[in-house]
């Protein structure tokens, strides 16, 4: 058998060169039944629930060729598609990265009470202790491996 000596096949770059690009930026088309969403809970396979900001909570399914190109989590601002016979349920056709989402907060198409899920970036938004403040935490008994009154232990 041939020796593998590469990592992939002309799908893997094809896919490296497509990373660098700018994409277009899709605005919400009110005749075709379009929203706004933000994800609120990843509800296994190809189901989410979110919160269209028309102030409803809707069930989403995401379609299958976004599904496996596009990672969808909780904080995430997506572009749904309403169905005309069930208004409790649409489908998700777009995903928004955080400079995107920037970009529509300032044109007004989403309301300023979005927050940003910017954990993939690398954003700034852990913060790690109010810096000082004393925290007395109980230490383990070693009989039961409990929080037991045994003794405490101070962290700074």
């Amino acid at each position: 058998m041939p020796k593998n000596k590469g990592k992939g096949g002309k799908n893997r770059s094809r896919a490296k060169s497509d990373r660098n690009d700018k994409r277009e930026l899709h605005y919400k088309n009110t005749d075709e039944g379009q929203e706004y969403a933000q994800v609120l809970k990843m509800l296994g396979g190809p189901w989410l629930e979110a919160y269209c900001f028309d102030g409803q909570k809707r069930l989403c399914h995401i379609c299958g060729k976004m599904g496996r190109k596009v990672r969808i989590a909780v904080g995430d601002v997506v572009l749904i598609s309403l169905r005309g016979f069930q208004d409790n349920k649409a489908d998700v056709i777009d995903k928004y990265l955080p400079d995107e989402v920037r970009t529509l907060k300032a044109a007004g198409e989403l309301p300023e009470s979005v927050k940003l899920n910017e954990t993939e970036d690398g954003g700034d938004d852990i913060e790690f202790g109010s810096g000082g403040d004393e925290v007395t935490v109980p230490t383990a008994c070693r009989l039961c491996k409990s929080a037991c009154v045994v003794g405490t232990s101070t962290l700074y």
